[in-house]
């Protein structure tokens, strides 16, 4: 049995963990980073890089198809699964070892192996003791379920759904979130038929409700059925695949049923409630600063309630760190984090939907623009439609950016810029957009708000 004492123990080694780790090293504290599997946890390895992975070759699939149309001849032939594979599997590696080579430069020690929180300042990993004299909670989340309904066989959740090493004919997906139509993106891009089923009233239905309802149409124009605000209500499987059934008695047949209902807080058997963190369902609870009730105790990332999002862990951690160190860093509402979804087409967003701004401001005290991208020279060349809709306080900041359309995950940098430093539509009309780009649509949105639309009625 060996004991190591650092400044700071981080728990788990996905991106609020890793991203604790390596700023507070950089504030200069000594840092030990306990990680069961891997470094870069969900996001690198079974989350957003390996998935975006897939969806760059669907898009390509895509392209191939549609090359005619760009004055390209090309014959698309198939996707073959295992080049697929090979390509997933590299982007995901280098990735790893430019992370290890980081984590190694900055001075962390890492300890392979599963924690347990047995005391406010220590964790036991195998034999060895591992103390701290602060402590971060980042043990991120698993793939739910629903109550009753068992994951195996043809019954799948993203991770299978990752590691498949065929294509299937039809597919059934059970929700209609990120995860759900990345996934039916990719599957219907390569040749499957897809059947969403989303329990509630759209589909994406945490974005803005004109978003959705654009996003649908689109869907549908791809071919891609789903089913909305009837619940799931059981599955049967057998050696030629799946039956579903809904609580409206329709049924939907599939090889599989990927469930895809969201993400649980990997909190369980891990101490935390034995050492007397408030738990409350499953989630550790911790004040804005996202301390825990036990002082010297922090968590980030998926196990603290809100939006669960590789980048939202990542601030968190600088954040924690920054804490630690005394710097008094600057809380971000998760209302301010940009969402992007990545499936054809992308939705980006960030800050208040038009809804959540009415009852925030009033009805009668915020106005809103939709720009659309038919008169953006970009998006017409790159074959994609879609808008951009900005919403702003009458005589007051932009609160709200929402965006819909091929690549626009790109623009939500300026967005968030523009919501999170409360800037006006008049300072930013005056900013030059360059042409041409899909970034004008911005531009273009934010001059029609401030009463001077150049190309738009």
């Amino acid at each position: 049995m060996s004991d190591q004492n650092f400044d700071v123990v981080v728990l788990g080694g996905g991106s609020g963990g890793y991203a604790a780790a390596l700023r507070a090293s950089q504030l200069g504290m000594t840092v030990g980073l306990i990680e069961k599997s891997k470094v870069g946890g969900t996001c690198l390895h079974l989350g957003c890089i390996p998935t975006k992975a897939l969806l760059h070759s669907a898009e390509v699939a895509d392209v191939t198809r549609e090359s005619a149309k760009y004055g390209v001849t090309s014959t698309f032939g198939g996707v073959d699964i295992a080049a697929v594979t090979a390509y997933r599997e590299e982007v995901v590696a280098s990735k790893y070892k430019g992370l290890q080579g980081l984590i190694k430069a900055r001075g962390i020690t890492t300890i392979e192996g599963e924690g347990r929180l047995v005391s406010p300042t220590s964790v036991q990993v195998g034999a060895d003791l591992i103390t701290g004299k602060n402590v971060v909670l980042a043990t991120g989340s698993y793939s739910r379920s629903l109550p009753g309904l068992e994951i195996g066989g043809r019954v799948i959740t993203s991770e299978q759904a990752l590691e498949l090493d065929f294509i299937p004919k039809k597919v059934v997906v059970l929700g209609g979130g990120v995860i759900g139509v990345e996934f039916s993106s990719v599957w219907k891009s390569w040749g499957s038929d897809v059947q969403i089923v989303e329990a509630l009233p759209h589909l994406v239905p945490n974005e803005d409700v004109a978003i959705s309802k654009q996003f649908e149409r689109a869907f549908r124009k791809r071919g891609i059925a789903f089913s909305l605000g009837v619940r799931f209500q059981s599955v049967t499987q057998n050696d030629e695949g799946v039956v579903v059934t809904l609580e409206d008695g329709q049924t939907f047949e599939g090889e599989l049923l990927l469930v895809a209902v969201g993400r649980g807080p990997s909190t369980a058997n891990l101490g935390y409630e034995e050492v007397g963190i408030t738990i409350d369902r499953g989630f550790v609870i911790t004040n804005e600063r996202l301390a825990t009730n036990i002082p010297g105790v922090y968590a980030v990332g998926d196990i603290v309630p809100g939006l669960q999002l590789a980048h939202r862990g990542f601030q968190h951690g600088i954040f924690v760190a920054e804490e630690i160190a005394g710097l008094a860093p600057v809380v971000i509402d998760d209302i301010n984090i940009p969402k992007v979804t990545y499936s054809d087409p992308e939705v980006a967003s960030v800050g208040l939907s038009e809804a959540k701004a009415a009852e925030k401001y009033g009805a009668d005290q915020i106005s809103t623009y939709d720009y659309n991208l038919a008169g953006n020279g970009k998006s017409h060349i790159i074959g994609t439609s879609g808008s951009v809709k900005v919403i702003r306080v009458k005589e007051g900041p932009v609160v709200g950016v929402h965006m819909i359309g091929a690549r626009v995950g790109e623009l939500i940098g300026e967005a968030q810029l523009a919501v999170n430093w409360e800037a006006y539509p008049e300072d930013v009309a005056t900013l030059i957009h360059a042409h041409p780009t899909q970034n004008e649509a911005l531009g273009e949105a934010f001059l029609a708000l401030a009463g001077k639309p150049l190309h738009a009625f």
